[in-house]
């Protein structure tokens, strides 16, 4: 939902297309194996995927490269963790970091604080992501030159 609200804020929800998958590289497998069987029946290739995480960033582009598809050139892939996975490609993976330490830290002490008194309403701290540009994302083709 509140990916779909982002995009619907900037004008791009008639853009928006979500299909389900778990956090594996299986999930990010399938979805590249669909989005490619879309191309075989005429269907244009999405400008860029978000993925749920790198694991399924990067099972999509394991099924991506493997059909010919050259990222960045004709899709960008972003993951989301910037785990250690991210790293480990000849191309790093443009992926959504998160504050993991501090998360656990909200985390338990909130936990901790309703332990200690029950009748305290639960509480929710939003951290801000941040976008870590690499290899993996470039300019939508309609930009490049």
């Amino acid at each position: 939902r509140a990916y779909r609200a982002a995009m619907r804020r900037h004008g791009l929800d008639s853009e928006v297309r979500v299909i389900p998958g778990d956090h594996t590289e299986r999930s990010g497998i399938d979805t590249g194996r669909l989005l490619l069987a879309e191309r075989k029946r005429g269907q244009a290739l999405p400008t860029a995927v978000l993925a749920g995480n790198d694991r399924s960033a990067m099972g999509l582009l394991m099924a991506l490269t493997r059909a010919g598809v050259e990222v960045p050139r004709d899709l960008s892939v972003v993951g989301y963790d910037d785990s250690h996975l991210s790293h480990l490609m000849p191309v790093g993976l443009t992926t959504v970091r998160q504050d993991a330490v501090l998360m656990a830290e909200y985390a338990v002490r909130f936990a901790v604080e309703r332990l200690e008194d029950r009748a305290r309403d639960p509480r929710e701290a939003v951290l801000d992501p941040k976008l870590v540009v690499r290899g993996t994302t470039g300019p939508a083709p309609e930009e490049r030159v």
